[in-house]
């Protein structure tokens, strides 16, 4: 009897160390390392957000419409009756959420390229701002993580500042996607919005316009530092009529993380896209990135290269409620001056040669 219990004691133990050897198998799996989980969780987060960026107005809206075919038709009657009454909500600022801006998913999305936000100089409480945004690339990855999110706290970095990345007012007509929009603290780049948030909200608000737009994505591609600014002046003279101050803001390493293909001037591609950018406000670009599995494979995933938004030394504006052409000339020269400078003393820091020069068209 006693050896029979001794045999079924080793059975035990020997079960135990079975057990106890395959989790350690099993956690010593290269897709369960920390380091790869951690990798995955990065890339998972910024493809949420290209998926957001590219479809979810679209699915949203097909959603809706769809529900509104079922017997539970009333839940998009409601949803659209309230978007009427809510309708000029995103011309005021919208509903930023401070929860929404400080979700983890963001710092996962910081740290898959990684971002950085360099501050230069500081920034007073009492004026209002116009940060320019350079350049564009593809989808502005680093002006929606820098100032639509808390992940590079720009709200520590910045105290007292409320950003307000601009886009285009189409995507706030679209149900589901607004409300994802404005949870960021982001708005409508039109006048309307621009008006009211620098007159009627106070102070220490900072509007971040892209200002290259469509036109400028249109020739984003790795290795090329070029911004579409010598005729962008409304900022400027919407600048001038508030007193906001002018911020030049350039991002080294926005134009690295996607291909695309570039058509050229006069070719048939390029006509579609600029009949696109005139008549529905944004520029359809051939892109790629990498796969969500491979870097070795196309996809719609961005590539991890870092991206470092440097924010410059604001320039004093005065207000003119009519300001001339010769005044808009005038802060617009300073702006592209202050711009190019800007670029030219952190160039060497974040990887170009002494010899690069930023191309204004």
């Amino acid at each position: 009897m006693k050896t029979l219990i001794a045999a079924y004691s080793g059975v035990l133990r020997g079960t135990g160390s079975s057990i106890l050897s395959a989790l350690q198998d099993l956690f010593s799996i290269p897709w369960l390392n920390k380091s790869k989980v951690e990798k995955q969780l990065q890339v998972i987060s910024v493809l949420q957000w290209v998926l957001s960026f590219l479809v979810l107005g679209i699915t949203c809206s097909l959603i809706f419409m769809y529900i509104f075919c079922t017997d539970c038709w009333l839940i998009s009657v409601l949803y659209f009756t309230w978007l009427i009454f809510d309708w000029n909500t995103p011309k005021k600022g919208g509903r930023r959420s401070k929860w929404v801006r400080n979700w983890a998913v963001w710092r996962y999305f910081r740290d898959y390229f990684p971002i950085r936000l360099v501050k230069t100089h500081n920034l007073l409480t009492t004026r209002n701002y116009i940060f320019g945004y350079h350049p564009h690339g593809i989808m502005g990855l680093g002006a929606f993580c820098n100032f639509s999110t808390e992940a590079t706290e720009v709200g520590k970095k910045f105290p007292g500042i409320r950003p307000y990345l601009a886009t285009l007012a189409g995507n706030f007509r679209v149900p589901v996607l607004r409300e994802y929009l404005m949870s960021g603290g982001i708005c409508p780049v039109n006048r309307d919005t621009i008006d009211y948030l620098l007159s009627k909200n106070g102070s220490g608000n900072a509007i971040i316009i892209v200002v290259g737009g469509a036109a400028e994505s249109l020739n984003s591609a790795p290795g090329k530092n070029a911004v579409t600014l010598k005729n962008r002046k409304g900022f400027v003279k919407l600048a001038l009529r508030h007193g906001a101050d002018l911020v030049p803001i350039y991002s080294f390493g926005e134009n690295e993380v996607y291909k695309q293909i570039i058509f050229e001037e006069g070719s048939w591609g390029r006509w579609v896209q600029k009949k696109f950018q005139k008549y529905i406000g944004f520029a359809p670009c051939l892109f790629h990135g990498r796969g969500f599995f491979s870097s070795n494979t196309w996809g719609l995933v961005p590539y991890s290269k870092p991206i470092t938004t440097v924010v410059g030394e604001p320039i004093t504006i005065p207000k003119l409620e009519h300001p001339s052409q010769k005044d808009i000339d005038l802060y617009h020269g300073m702006y592209m001056e202050s711009l190019v400078k800007l670029f030219d003393k952190h160039k060497t820091k974040f990887g170009l040669p002494e010899t690069e020069v930023l191309e204004v068209n």
